[in-house]
């Protein structure tokens, strides 16, 4: 696999080898070189589960103390008085039939979706355009729910939901690289807390297997344990 030149020159910076402790790991990603526009900062946790156990699944929401430095796009699939409800809570897409149909055409420009719980019997079609993206509501996430007001306000605060791959491996967005570095440490110890507390009570043993950092456009850097 061929790596971009800003990649290559991200290596030179960091010793692959090495476990970095979270403030180091993260001053050195602030140090590598950048790309034109603001990188993102993802953290990726290898958890000791088996991903074929239905009941070994970690799933959750963190609330970034700092956000994820990025403009939230939500939808809200409500009706009746809950138009209004998700309208002032700052809602960017609102609407029943016409956007369950709007969605149903291939449109998708939003980030999140919430849905009341009357609404989720008309969306069952949605599930195989959603589901893939990991945009359908759920009420595990909290993204199903007749409190339509805190939800917005929370996911427009930073709340984030997360889930492990088929590797077992958990990918959230923590911020940005302009954050400072005591607001990115701030939001990986959250995401890491709630990560942790996701933990199915059948995992037996190690339950953290590796944490890395990296940027949009940067080499991981592995955190040391602790």
């Amino acid at each position: 696999m061929k790596r971009s030149r800003r990649y290559r020159e991200g290596e030179k910076v960091i010793d692959r080898s090495k476990s970095f402790a979270l403030t180091e790991a993260v001053e050195t990603l602030k140090r590598m070189p950048t790309a034109k526009f603001d990188e993102s900062v993802d953290m990726a946790v290898k958890v000791g589960v088996d991903p074929k156990q239905s009941d070994q699944i970690v799933r959750g929401t963190v609330t970034l103390p700092n956000g994820t430095g990025k403009k939230v796009k939500v939808a809200v699939f409500c009706q009746g008085e809950d138009v209004n409800v998700a309208r002032e809570a700052g809602a960017d897409f609102i609407g029943a039939k016409e956007l369950i149909d709007k969605v149903s055409s291939g449109w998708l420009d939003f980030d999140v979706a919430v849905a009341t719980p009357p609404m989720m019997r008309e969306m069952g079609g949605l599930g195989r355009i959603l589901g893939p993206r990991g945009l359908m509501p759920s009420p595990k996430a909290g993204t199903v729910t007749q409190d339509i007001a805190r939800t917005v306000a929370e996911i427009k605060a930073g709340k984030v939901e997360f889930k492990m791959d088929k590797t077992a491996v958990v990918h959230i967005v923590v911020g940005k690289l302009s954050f400072t570095p005591e607001a990115l440490c701030e939001n990986i110890r959250a995401a890491l807390e709630a990560i942790e507390h996701a933990r199915p009570q059948s995992v037996k043993g190690q339950y953290i297997k590796s944490v890395h950092l990296s940027s949009t456009m940067s080499p991981a850097l592995k955190l040391a344990a602790g």
